[in-house]
């Protein structure tokens, strides 16, 4: 995207861009607290608003142990790792973008959803326990995308797009690894469990699982806010990041490390779970401009936010749980094609 192409997106104030964040804020503060509501077992919103108030021991509990054990222990940790899981795939998607400069680039471009499906099937081969598996798809995930990095210094070491298919290349060849361990899986018991957790979801989700994604996420979203105006650099082109007293290489590393470290923990404890990444950037830039300081935070906002959405409609009463990756793409595919259609001329 070229500079005289960015000046046609919005550029907001500090004040209208504070508007929108807290907008956006308060919006899914209340789909939070309304997805607890949702379930077999219904329960009031002022009762879930009481039982966080208690365990802030601001008021006197009113209701019962089973009450209190699906807000905190059953809906709690997975309606948390929706937000959690759909802003850190958004945020890694802007930061693909903007450093490839390519509005179709997603968090699994450089092989890390493959490596972490494949770590995830050969866990389950193995029977690992959930814990086992999540650390396995982490770090085969991240092993892929240093596979990836190498593959693309000993081709090209400064051709972004030389990256991307080497990426590609890693991602076909972890696929075909995966369809070999389906091939010789227990198609009673290991390959459909293979095949549900490469279909993304959070129906497993746990604490202990939730707090092992949050700490590599966390990490990682505290360097790209601190590298943001490096990312705005960036995606004005190479020689003019240079200019501006970028270290092109080194700022160019780390961000496909942290955006990696986010996509490889969120793909450990959700599966596969795309159009997040994708689709979140391209609206939120719709709506606050280019600047990578207003992307990010609202990145993580609305993609949390849309996840949630998502998941509430998998889990809705009286019907079949239908896995994420499903439903984000017969959602996110029409939607991305009318924004896509809609931006076009920013990108193209």
């Amino acid at each position: 995207m070229s500079i005289q192409d960015r000046r046609t997106l919005p550029v907001l104030s500090a004040a209208r861009l504070d508007a929108c964040l807290l907008t956006a804020g308060l919006l899914v503060t209340a789909l939070f607290l309304w997805s607890f509501t949702l379930g077999p077992y219904p329960i009031p919103v002022e009762t879930v608003v009481s039982v966080f108030l208690h365990r802030l021991q601001l008021v006197e509990k009113t209701w019962s142990d089973a009450v209190e054990l699906v807000v905190l222990d059953v809906r709690g940790p997975r309606i948390a790792a929706a937000l959690l899981v759909g802003g850190a795939l958004a945020c890694a998607g802007a930061t693909y973008q903007n450093l490839f400069r390519n509005p179709l680039v997603s968090p699994g471009v450089l092989g890390v959803s493959a490596g972490s499906g494949l770590g995830a099937a050969l866990g389950i081969i193995l029977g690992m326990p959930g814990f086992g598996i999540q650390t396995m798809a982490f770090l085969c995930g991240l092993g892929a995308v240093g596979l990836t990095l190498w593959l693309g210094r000993m081709l090209d070491r400064q051709a972004m797009l030389v990256l991307v298919i080497a990426g590609l290349v890693v991602s076909a060849f972890f696929q075909a690894l995966i369809s070999l361990i389906k091939v010789v899986a227990d198609p009673l018991n290991q390959l459909p469990t293979i095949t549900f957790w490469l279909l993304g979801g959070l129906h497993r989700m746990s604490g202990p699982a939730l707090l092992g994604a949050l700490l590599p996420i966390a990490l990682a979203g505290i360097v790209l806010h601190a590298l943001r105006w490096q990312v705005n650099a960036l995606a004005a082109g190479e020689d003019e990041a240079r200019t501006m007293g970028v270290d092109v290489p080194r700022v160019r590393l780390l961000l496909i490390v942290v955006a990696t470290l986010m996509t490889a923990a969120c793909v450990s404890i959700s599966g596969i779970v795309g159009w997040v990444g994708l689709l979140i950037p391209h609206i939120v830039r719709m709506i606050v401009g280019p600047g990578f300081a207003a992307v990010l935070p609202m990145s993580a906002l609305l993609g949390g936010g849309f996840l949630l959405v998502v998941d509430n409609l998998a889990r809705l009463p009286g019907t079949t749980e239908i896995p994420l990756g499903i439903l984000t793409a017969l959602i996110g595919a029409p939607f991305f094609a009318l924004v896509l259609a809609r931006t076009r001329r920013l990108w193209f």
